[in-house]
Parts: structure tokens; sequence; C-alpha cells
């Protein structure tokens, strides 16, 4: 039945000449490239609980992908059924396996953390973050790269990875706790990944899926876990910044920041792997830029934000 609806909408797809896919494209590249910078600059610029609220429900909710990912293990959609011919391009952002659908576990925490911080003040941007989580699931059944088990599970499991984020926080008392926690679950992870099968099936004597990639995502993804801990509790201790405020010169701070992490983080996912491996650079790559996030670009604030023109 999945794979069967995916037909219904590449069948649509092509009667209607594509037009709706160019907008498809961009729901699903503005969910993983803009969207998911988005928590860092509200950490920075405008609450720094706010934002941290946003950080932590991403960083859970990436963990629970990788995992789920290299558990179960699922092809794409079109190494299941040849019938089904992705969009052109799409494939692009659609390597490794399909379930649950890492767009959606993206897109899921960002947007259903601002839906939840905006339900008081705006109701309707609130409504309008409920609607791109949905448009985000269903772009990718639309491009062919996922079905429609992979968006919804995602989607449930990002929202899930949101009231665990807001039950985490409401209880200070327990931070120790789960601080200690979050590392031990991720360095077992890093275990598990490192210690588990996977399929090692070929086609034409190519490999569907190198098991070396996904293990590499899944170190990349336990290495932004500990960072961001370890970030929190060294920007804690030795930090305590102030958010800049959402005047000029906390913007312009705030952006230098995001393009700084950006470039870094892709600059590291090349470099670091030709340094320390594939897996252990990625995950050097992704502990870097998040420590950076978390407490190098706040000490930075607080020097320069509140320093007199």
């Amino acid at each position: 039945m999945d794979l069967e609806y995916l037909l219904w909408l590449q069948g649509f797809r092509e009667a209607t000449g594509n037009i709706l896919t160019p907008l498809m494209d961009a729901v699903s590249v503005l969910a993983t490239s803009i969207m998911v910078l988005v928590p860092l600059f509200v950490y920075w610029c405008i609450s720094r609980r706010n934002g941290l609220f946003m950080l932590l429900s991403l960083r859970i909710s990436a963990l629970i992908n990788s995992l789920c990912k290299l558990t179960v293990c699922a092809y794409r959609p079109w190494i299941r059924d040849a019938r089904i011919i992705p969009a052109e391009g799409a494939v692009a952002t659609a390597g490794g396996y399909s379930f649950p659908s890492g767009h959606t576990m993206e897109a899921a925490p960002v947007y259903g953390s601002m839906a939840v911080l905006a339900r008081k003040r705006a109701k309707w941007f609130s409504w309008l973050c409920g609607i791109m989580i949905i448009l985000t699931a269903l772009s990718r059944n639309y491009l062919g790269v996922h079905t429609p088990q992979d968006v919804v599970v995602g989607s449930v499991l990002g929202i899930v990875s949101v009231y665990a984020a807001s039950r985490i926080l409401a209880h200070p008392e327990k931070e120790n706790i789960y601080l200690i926690a979050g590392i031990v679950v991720s360095i077992l992870a890093i275990t598990y990944f490192s210690t588990k099968t996977y399929p090692m099936d070929y086609v034409n004597g190519k490999l569907l899926v190198d098991p070396v990639k996904m293990k590499r995502s899944g170190y990349g993804t336990s290495g932004a876990m500990i960072a961001f801990i370890l970030g929190y509790i060294v920007e804690k201790k030795y930090v305590n910044f102030t958010e800049t405020g959402f005047n000029v010169k906390g913007l312009i701070l705030s952006l230098i920041g995001i393009a700084i992490y950006g470039y870094g983080l892709a600059y590291l996912k090349v470099k670091m792997p030709e340094i320390l491996g594939s897996s252990g650079g990625r995950f050097a790559a992704e502990f870097i830029t998040m420590f950076f996030g978390m407490a190098v670009w706040p000490a930075v604030l607080k020097v320069f934000a509140n320093r007199k023109a």
C-alpha cells in the first residue's frame, strides 16, 4: 500500500509536468539547511532558554533517528520497487537507509518547538508550524524518497522529542541525572553503531547502502549530543552569557556566528575524516561545531554584545 501511494504521487507529478516539484524541493531543503540553524539563532539572539529548548529537541530527535535508521536498515523506495522513480535531484539528499525520515525528524522538533513557544501569543504561527511539519513529510513522499511510514513515524518521533525536551527542562533539580544519562546513551549508541551487523546486499556489483557511511552519520549525531551537553555545562559554569536581544548588533553577531557554524561544519565534515578516519572524523566535526555553538560563540557574544560603540 505504501509503494502504491508513492506510485500514485509519481503519476500525479508526471501528469502535472512536475509543477509542484520545485516547491516540494524547497520545503525539504528548508527543513535541513535553514530551519536547523534557527535554534542557534534563538539561543544567541532572542531567548537563551527557548533556544536551549529548541536545540535539545533537535538533538534528541537526531540521536533517535540514527538509532532507528541503523537498527531497522530499511532500503529506499526505489530499491524496494524499481517502478518508483524519485524526482530529479531528490536522491542527492536521500542517501542511506529510509526509516524513519531524517528530514521530518529535523523539521518536527524545530517547527514543533516553535509551535509550543508561540501557542499562547501567536496561535496562527503555531498552526503554520504544524502545517510545515505536515508539508515537509508530504514533500518526502511527493519526491519519491520516503514511504508514508517513514514520514509518519519520523514526525511522531520528532514531536515526542519536543515533549521529552520540555519535560527535561521542567525539572532542573534532575539536571545532573539528565546530563549524565545523555552522555552515557551517546557513548552506548557509538558502541552499538560500531558492533552491530548491517545488510551487505549488492546489485550489479554495487553495495546498496554502505554501512561505513551510516556509522559515520551515527557517530556524528552522538558527537553533537555529547558536545551539546558539555557545551551547556561549560557555558553555564564559566560563560553565563545573556542573549544579545533582537537589535542591530545582536543580529549581526548572531548571523556571523551562524555563518561560522555552517561553513565550519561543512569544512570539518570533509577535513576531519581525512585526519581521523571516516567515523572518528565525523564525530569530531559535529562535536567541534556544536561545542562552538553552545559555549564558544556565547563567550564571544558576552564580550562584544555588551561593548559600547
